[in-house]
């Protein structure tokens, strides 16, 4: 063996080994998908199969830019199950042109303008005597509450979230995974 090859085979080794550790220590999987710290929430996202339907809003509401910028951003993201358990119909219409402006009301309404982990959210709400309200970019507040290690959101219109995969490091940001759409007071 040459020092070249045994040069080229220790690098492989220890990139091998890198990534093995990256990802025994990383972010947990979201809909089938390894999610990458090295990644934007859109390019996450986009690879979550549980997703597909929040990918599809926020490009019908021309948030790609945004959620692809600097951040950093908290993002409650619901899952596809979310958005059909909405009455039949709503995911159909709100994707209509006519109707970006309340999508995007409705998707800036699961974006914190700043990283928030599951341990600081609980540390909130500790402070705060059991709930903390979650101001939104789209002008919304979220009330956060936890129960054992679980931390739960409800609306302004009384809807309740759970978090069902929190702490996914983005390259801007953190997601926490929710169950349930959050809807703004209309």
């Amino acid at each position: 063996m040459t020092f070249r090859t045994a040069l080229t085979a220790s690098a492989a080794a220890i990139a091998i080994a890198t990534g093995a550790l990256a990802a025994s220590h990383g972010n947990p999987m979201v809909g089938g998908a390894e999610m990458s710290p090295d990644k934007t929430i859109v390019e996450n996202a986009s690879a979550s199969a549980d997703h597909t339907t929040l990918v599809a809003a926020v490009q019908a509401a021309d948030l790609v830019e945004t959620l692809s910028g600097e951040g950093p951003f908290t993002v409650f993201a619901p899952t596809n199950a979310a958005f059909e358990a909405l009455p039949e119909g709503t995911v159909e219409d709100l994707l209509k042109p006519e109707n970006k402006e309340q999508l995007a009301k409705i998707l800036t309404c699961h974006v914190v303008a700043a990283e928030a982990m599951s341990d600081a959210i609980k540390g909130m709400i500790d402070d705060h005597n059991g709930t903390h309200p979650v101001e939104t970019v789209g002008g919304c507040t979220l009330q956060a509450t936890y129960e054992g290690d679980t931390i739960m959101l409800e609306d302004e219109t009384g809807n309740t979230a759970t978090v069902t995969i929190a702490d996914v490091d983005q390259s801007n940001g953190v997601v926490h995974v929710i169950d349930a759409v959050m809807l703004p007071q209309m």
